[in-house]
């Protein structure tokens, strides 16, 4: 059983879940270095989101915590992402922001032509960051769900996750970008994709790497056509971007999951981003 959407979301329209403001204490933020031996002792920082009492609950036994893997977009920092992180976290995952390139780095070169526009050599880069990643954070939080990631980025952090998912199918969950531009989606269905697409005169996807919404409706792959910018999809964005982009993957990700948001506060009545449903009817 597949399903695929293509959803229209205008500028005003916001998704409002009281569990958005849920209190500092409730989440726990923490920023690690790792030093990649293989790589000359290469710092690979991360910023960690997590629920304290799902935490404490994976630290006894109790269960085992999804894993969501946050991909920066070029020149905008790991740090950049609280507001998704913030969302994976509520919903009880442990949500790894991940630091991918360092000052020291050679400057991206991108050559029409060449696979990916010449940006093949910083995808490559990420997927050693992930993978160095994770395995160093199974040390920390031993009882997450390392085996089935959940993917996610912003313009280049959003092709790395595409280019992760391709290279390693079978270890995804479930794959978000917002605006990649370069890395083709994959259209086998083997996981759930969303996408939130900006409507931008300077970022312009390549050809083909949106499938059309028919190959979406097979494929499972919904696409969020927004009004937004693109560099208006991180921290530095408007708080009615974030507040919407915050509300569709909320609902992305309830299908799934076991856990319930936390409450801190009466919770707020939901507005449905125009008269378009969320999500089409299922198809047999």
């Amino acid at each position: 059983m597949k399903r695929g959407i293509t959803v229209l979301v205008s500028l005003s329209a916001l998704v409002t879940v009281a569990y958005f403001t849920t209190s500092k204490w409730a989440i726990r933020h923490e920023t690690l270095t790792f030093n990649d031996p293989a790589r000359d002792n290469r710092p690979v920082a991360v910023d960690v989101a997590v629920r304290r009492d799902k935490e404490m609950q994976a630290s006894a036994g109790m269960i085992t915590l999804p894993v969501a893997i946050l991909n920066h977009g070029n020149s905008v920092k790991f740090s950049e992402y609280s507001f998704l992180a913030n969302v994976f976290a509520a919903r009880g995952y442990i949500a790894i922001s991940i630091q991918h390139d360092l000052p020291t780095d050679a400057p991206m070169v991108t050559k029409v032509g060449e696979l990916y526009v010449g940006r093949l050599p910083q995808y490559q880069r990420g997927i050693a960051n992930i993978r160095f990643a994770v395995d160093e954070m199974k040390k920390i939080e031993p009882n997450g769900d390392y085996d089935r990631l959940t993917i996610v980025g912003h313009s280049m952090g959003g092709d790395i996750s595409m280019y992760f998912a391709k290279m390693y199918p079978d270890q995804i969950k479930k794959v978000v970008t917002l605006d990649n531009l370069r890395v083709p989606f994959m259209t086998e269905g083997k996981f759930k994709i969303l996408s939130f697409r900006s409507k931008d005169p300077v970022f312009k996807a390549d050809p083909g790497v949106v499938p059309n919404e028919e190959v979406c409706e097979k494929s499972g792959i919904t696409v969020v056509q927004t009004g937004y910018q693109h560099t208006d999809m991180s921290d530095r964005g408007p708080g009615d971007v974030k507040s919407t982009i915050r509300g569709l993957l909320d609902k992305f990700l309830e299908d799934d999951s076991p856990l319930k948001p936390i409450e801190t506060k009466t919770p707020t009545a939901m507005t449905e981003p125009g008269p378009v449903a969320l999500y089409a009817p299922v198809k047999n």
